[in-house]
């Protein structure tokens, strides 16, 4: 690894450098993730696999995908962001090239599942949020957003491109695509990317005093698992994780899953439908964004009943937007791209509220994890579902509903005293 500070324009903070090389990384992460919704149908076609068998796999990477994010926080505390980052995307380029080769069930769980599922749950949101909290003091939730954004924009770059290659080239070429892709950042992550400002001799951006590193040596494990045994003994947390369940449900697991399919199930192209994705995405880009500069200004409760309340109007409306064909899915695409995870900017704020900010980072990858148990169980139930009884109609109205209450949930979230004692440091 490189270890001279590389130059940087003058009055330019290095938190923007650092944020600027974390958006890729979860660019790409996102990418990786989404890959799987352009791989369904190939799959059926050549390997005869069942949704239903595929759906397993997927919801394998979904969970792995939010349950390793705690301990990625604990990760990067012990070993540096560095370190962490470059390692990850050397394992993600290794497993997604290996899929390739595969020919039975069990090693797309194996590869898709497990190996993809733990290598994208470390650059996912989780590290977006322990960059926004290490080296920025104001405009937090500004960068917070930003980096959750780039969620979004992995979509709007990826899944066009990825869908081409799908029906083209074919699936194979989708996987070696990825894989290139995260492997090409690995030499950037080495050259730019630092662990904490006090490496560089600088305070957070929007402050004056440089912070010490914390201790080192303390082991990943138990510092997760001590978030956990925090959480369980606070309300808040299981109200802000019972609205992330429900977010991860009603995107991830299910529209990022299943939108490709439902729109071939109505005769729309695959390339077609993966264009409503990138639109819902490049819809999301400004909506996130914008997500993270009002948490900043407005109260983050309020602003997720709003974001929940409308997705749940949204998904009620999509079953009957496949009727208007593309226009109808366009206009979906941009009521429900606004907000597709503009829920991440106040979840973590109010995270930094209840538990403390030095462990906002390490409670939201717990309250992610639930996120992505809810985006798993969607993947699974909705492909369970589209097996069944042939559409995805009552997936899609399931979860609007569900919305609905995690608006309401999010209300309740800080009405009483802190009944948590914060997370040792």
């Amino acid at each position: 690894m490189l270890s001279s500070t590389p130059p940087s324009p003058a009055r330019l903070h290095y938190g923007w450098i650092v944020a600027g090389v974390t958006f890729l990384v979860l660019l790409v992460g996102a990418g990786v993730r989404a890959t799987p919704g352009v791989m369904i149908v190939p799959w059926e076609r050549e390997l005869g696999w069942s949704t239903a068998t595929i759906s397993g796999a997927i919801a394998l990477n979904i969970f792995l995908y939010g349950m390793i994010g705690p301990f990625a926080v604990a990760i990067i505390e012990r070993f540096g962001l560095r370190r962490s980052v470059c390692t990850t995307l050397v394992v993600l380029a290794i497993g997604t090239a290996a899929t390739v080769l595969m020919r039975e069930v069990w090693q797309m769980v194996l590869l898709w599942g497990l190996v993809v599922g733990a290598g994208t749950g470390m650059v996912a949101n989780v590290l977006g949020a322990t960059v926004a909290a290490r080296w920025f003091g104001r405009h937090r939730g500004l960068v917070v957003g930003l980096l959750t954004a780039s969620a979004a924009t992995g979509q709007l770059v990826f899944l066009p491109v990825l869908a081409h290659l799908a029906e083209g080239p074919g699936w194979r070429m989708v996987a070696i695509t990825v894989s290139l892709s995260a492997l090409a950042l690995v030499p950037l992550v080495a050259w730019l990317m630092r662990d904490r400002p006090a490496d560089l001799g600088l305070p957070r951006f929007g402050e004056t005093t440089v912070q010490p590193a914390p201790r080192g040596g303390i082991n990943p494990a138990r510092r997760a698992l001590q978030g956990l045994a925090t959480g369980l003994r606070s309300r808040d947390f299981w109200l802000l994780s019972g609205t992330f369940f429900i977010c991860g449900a009603s995107t991830n697991g299910l529209i990022g899953t299943h939108l490709i399919p439902a729109c071939i199930d109505r005769g729309i192209p695959a390339v077609t439908a993966a264009g409503v994705l990138a639109l819902m995405g490049l819809c999301d880009l400004v909506g996130t964004t914008a997500s993270g500069w009002l948490t900043d200004r407005i109260d983050p409760r309020r602003l997720l009943a709003w974001y929940y309340g409308l997705r749940g109007l949204s998904l009620m409306f999509l079953p009957y937007a496949f009727d208007f064909s593309v226009y109808g899915l366009s206009l979906f695409a941009v009521f429900y791209g606004l907000d597709w995870i503009a829920t991440v900017p106040p979840t973590v704020s109010l995270a930094g509220k209840v538990f403390g900010e030095e462990n906002a980072a390490l409670m939201f990858g717990w309250i992610a994890a639930a996120h992505q148990i809810g985006a798993a169980s969607a993947a699974w139930a909705a492909g369970a579902v589209r097996t069944g009884t042939g559409d995805y109609f009552s997936a899609f109205v399931s979860a609007g509903f569900l919305c609905i209450a995690a608006a309401m949930m999010a209300l309740f979230v800080g009405t009483r005293p802190r009944d948590a004692v914060p997370v040792a440091a």
